[in-house]
């Protein structure tokens, strides 16, 4: 008889946890998988994958009016709420099926139940306990949002995938992905959007170049953005709410949205009863094998609060599930993760920033270009694409490459392998560019950038 239930018993059943069942099941291991609310995590039920449907909804408008420049004729148009959320519902319930069916495949158990760890090799899911030689945490994240004055009439990101009624106005909390991109969604959308944040630039980590441009542009779209502001308070009024800023302005609004970001999914989950050890923020704390304080219990994805990526948990996923039973499990690394923005236009970007390069290399060289996409030369449309290229001078190795433009993320993931692969910017000058795309200026650009006042001016 086994000593313990399962080889493998996964808390979570987001991307990490998935991947981490499914390969574990494959290598041999008996395998349990708890999930208390639904397969796919946050990316697909409230997170990636609708963001991404509700961004391409959110473009019409703006396809719409392009048309004209090139011979179209575009008859009224209308957009209905209602039409949007049940086609995403469908989908969405399709992947959860999906999900469902290849732990099944493999023979994976699944609890669609809360499931809390009891000791090191232990786990309650409601009245059962069951054992497991190795417990896997990939809980994810929830969006927070503190305690404040009418803080109970704000929204967080979840709830904008279920709203009865698409609002008039929105005032928006927050300059991170996620504020970003629900501003950008819901202003193509036809919403009147006023959009927070108290620093002074959007999009904190990011290249200085991307975070100004980026500004200019959601401004020429119609965005509303207050820097150096945050939510004081919320009043509830007949038609809505009115946000108090701290600068002392105000904004009414049919909705307010509270989007700083998302904390682990930790309160509760009997940790305590492992030894598991947290970060001041509920981050589980790991090794570079992702094995928490409690050698039995490893944790992946948002929970352990590194990079907050759908792709780098599957990644940490599939390596603890490699490493624990016999898989090739190469050693994980966080260099060169391409990442992009939803944001109109869209942000796409890989390795590090100028600053970050700066601090990592010393003297770089700096190629810069901005230009009005092609397709605008008919549409009339005012937008301008921005790509940047960042060398270091002493191995010529291109250290960072960023965009801001449409398919940015597109174009990224392409750049990534050459980054991942260690190209110089002489290998990028080799390379034969297609024409006419937006791509090839990423091989096209040969002069160094020298600074020039008011090259950025403010945003």
């Amino acid at each position: 008889m086994p000593e313990y239930d399962y080889d493998f018993f996964v808390i979570g059943g987001g991307s990490g946890g998935v991947r981490g069942a499914r390969i574990a099941a494959a290598l041999g291991a008996r395998v349990g998988l708890a999930e208390e609310k639904y397969l796919g995590g946050t990316c697909v039920n409230v997170g990636c994958v609708p963001k991404k449907l509700f961004s391409y909804a959110s473009h019409f408008h703006e396809e719409f009016e392009d048309a004209a420049g090139f011979g179209w004729k575009v008859g009224e148009s209308t957009f209905d709420w209602a039409t949007l959320r049940k086609n995403k519902d469908v989908e969405i319930e399709r992947l959860n099926r999906i999900y469902g069916r290849i732990l099944e495949r493999v023979d994976v158990e699944i609890f669609p139940a809360r499931a809390v760890v009891e000791g090191p090799h232990s786990v309650r899911i409601g009245q059962r306990v069951v054992s497991a030689r190795h417990i896997l945490v990939a809980v994810g994240g929830r969006p927070w949002l503190p305690k404040f004055e009418g803080s109970e009439h704000v929204l967080v990101s979840d709830d904008l995938f279920a709203l009865d009624a698409l609002p008039k106005s929105l005032v928006i909390a927050g300059g991170g992905y996620i504020a970003c991109e629900f501003a950008s969604i819901f202003t193509g959308l036809g919403v009147h959007v006023d959009l927070v944040y108290r620093g002074d630039k959007l999009l904190r980590g990011f290249d200085e170049d991307i975070r100004n441009h980026l500004a200019r542009e959601m401004r020429k779209k119609g965005v509303h953005i207050h820097f150096n502001a945050a939510f004081e308070s919320v009043e509830k009024t007949a038609d809505g709410v009115k946000v108090h800023l701290t600068d002392g302005e105000h904004c009414p609004a049919e909705a307010a949205l509270f989007a700083v970001g998302r904390r682990p999914y930790v309160a509760g989950l009997g940790l305590d009863k492992a030894g598991v050890e947290l970060a001041e923020n509920g981050a589980i704390l790991v090794d570079e094998e992702f094995r928490t304080t409690c050698p039995s219990i490893y944790a992946v994805g948002d929970v352990i609060d590194r990079v907050q990526l759908t792709p780098v948990a599957l990644a940490e996923g599939m390596y603890v599930a490699r490493k624990l039973f016999g898989g090739p499990a190469q050693q994980l690394s966080y260099d060169n993760i391409a990442t992009a923005v939803f944001t109109h236009p869209n942000v796409g970007t890989v390795g590090l920033s100028e600053a970050d390069a700066q601090a990592k290399y010393g003297k770089l060289r700096l190629y810069k270009s901005t230009f009005k996409p092609m397709k605008h030369t008919l549409s009339g449309r005012d937008e301008k694409t921005f790509m940047k290229l960042i060398v270091d001078d002493a191995t010529d190795r291109v250290v960072g490459v960023h965009m801001v433009g449409p398919d940015a993320g597109e174009i990224i993931q392409g750049i990534a392998v050459a980054l991942t692969c260690g190209a110089t910017k002489a290998q990028f000058d080799a390379t034969i560019g297609i024409h006419p795309t937006a791509a090839e200026e990423f091989v096209t650009m040969r002069t160094e950038w020298v600074p020039q006042p008011e090259t950025y001016p403010g945003v």
